[in-house]
């Protein structure tokens, strides 16, 4: 059977290959479908990227630990207004918050504002974040050149960057890729491998270093926070709860001592009587709060800062159902839209392979006469036919499949629109175009089975 097909195909290819122009032509019509299988698919995958990215980085789905806990005002609802000096916050703490169910990702993080300088000409004063790989996925930064740090220069210490669009701007000048320069960071050189843009304009105007590196360059052996980035934007503020009940169960020794040490004065731990947290007798030692909580409070009067932060698990739910809600009345439109144009032209490239086949079967008629004259029976004249359908039908789903991943790249080139390939989307196109082969093949070559030997011989 497999020489046989084989050699149906072999026979095909030259059938095809007689009439170049004719073949072309039918096949178009299959290469406009799957081209737009293909960035059907590709945009509506990099569009709900997009906006999940957006989403993370507007805080939906980020809880942020802050070494600290002091109370500047507040008191009477249990708002902890400001951040103190702690040293309690370890890279030990960030490794047990990962084992939390609904953490997806966990970043350690140190922070310094200092000169970074490419040249003598250039230089800035910014915002070093001492960070680990996972803070590309928790803040959803795309990559403009260049990749995300990597695990082995955490853990080795070395020294290399990623870097804001606008920093990068400042240094080296617009459109200019800094991968592969180096800038000076606390007089240590430091190699650029990643270029971002972000959502966050702080990170876009900030320089990324391992957590590591820069705890060394500044003598500090704690952290001054951990983001950790959760499965989805409802389960936040349970997540937070989570983490607080997992800290204060690791710091309970240095937050009692803090306790006592801050107890009858004004200055460094202290807190209401029902804790800085909301809960326990004793302030904590660090702050957990939903990035979404933080930027909702930002500059609100105590009182309605604790009415929302008080409502905060209702709003997550809220944000949830909208987030779901668009991500699908988007997906949906996008779908039916390019999918009614996909689904058009193939049927038009159908039909013009069913036209083809069965003009080819009229114009083969005594070839089909001949061969089942001298034994080929109906079945081998159907399949050798569906075959040659499919090979037609094929062709043009492969250069489909190229003109669909060049379609893609240039949407996201010229007019900026997210796009995202994946190989299950090349898979289905290319099934989609053999089905179209056999599906609209399959009558003509039904009717070539059909055909009466002694007729087909008399065919002029």
């Amino acid at each position: 059977m497999i020489r046989f097909l084989l050699a149906s195909a072999h026979i095909a290819w030259r059938a095809l290959g007689r009439h170049r122009l004719r073949t072309v032509l039918t096949a178009l019509g299959v290469v406009i479908g799957v081209a737009a299988v293909i960035a059907m698919l590709a945009l509506g995958k990099g569009a709900r990227a997009s906006m999940e990215r957006t989403l993370r980085s507007a805080g939906t789905s980020i809880v942020q630990v802050s070494a600290g806990n002091f109370i500047r005002g507040g008191e009477s609802v249990n708002i902890a207004s400001g951040l103190g000096a702690a040293t309690t916050l370890t890279r030990e703490d960030a490794a047990a918050i990962a084992e939390i169910p609904e953490v997806l990702h966990v970043a350690a993080e140190l922070r310094s504002r200092t000169w970074v300088t490419a040249s003598a000409q250039a230089r800035a004063f910014a915002v070093v974040l001492g960070t680990e790989p996972a803070s590309a996925d928790i803040h959803g930064w795309i990559f403009l050149s260049g990749r995300p740090l990597s695990r082995d220069a955490v853990e080795s210490g070395r020294a290399t960057a990623v870097i804001g669009r606008v920093l990068g701007a400042r240094l080296f000048g617009d459109g200019v890729d800094p991968v592969g320069r180096r800038v000076q960071i606390h007089e240590q050189p430091f190699e650029i491998v990643g270029w971002i843009r972000a959502v966050s304009r702080d990170h876009d105007e900030g320089i990324f270093v391992p957590v590591t590196t820069l705890g060394r360059l500044t003598a500090r052996t704690h952290l001054q926070q951990i983001t950790v980035g959760v499965t989805e934007a409802g389960v936040a503020t349970r997540v937070a709860d989570q983490v607080t009940t997992l800290l204060r169960s690791r710091h309970a020794k240095s937050i009692a001592t803090s306790a006592a040490r801050a107890s009858g004065a004004l200055g460094g731990l202290q807190g209401p009587n029902s804790g800085a947290a909301g809960g326990g007798a004793q302030p904590d030692d660090f702050v957990v709060r939903t990035l979404a909580a933080q930027q909702m409070t930002k500059g609100l009067y105590t009182e309605v800062a604790a009415f929302a932060l008080a409502n905060m698990p209702k709003l997550d739910s809220v944000t949830t159902e909208e987030m779901a809600g668009t991500l699908n009345r988007a997906g949906t439109t996008m779908t039916a839209l390019l999918g009614s144009i996909a689904g058009i032209s193939l049927i038009v490239g159908g039909i013009g392979i069913m036209n083809v086949m069965l003009i080819s079967v009229t114009e083969r008629t005594r070839e089909i006469g001949l061969r089942l004259a001298v034994g080929a029976t109906r079945s081998e004249v159907l399949l050798q036919f569906l075959v040659e359908a499919t090979v037609l039908s094929l062709l043009g789903g492969i250069a489909g499949i190229f003109a669909g991943v060049a379609a893609a790249r240039g949407l996201t080139a010229f007019l900026e629109w997210p796009t995202e390939i994946s190989p299950d989307s090349v898979a289905l196109a290319f099934v989609i175009a053999a089905a179209v082969g056999v599906l609209f093949g399959y009558y003509p070559a039904r009717r070539a089975s059909q055909l009466d030997p002694i007729n087909a011989l008399r065919h002029e």
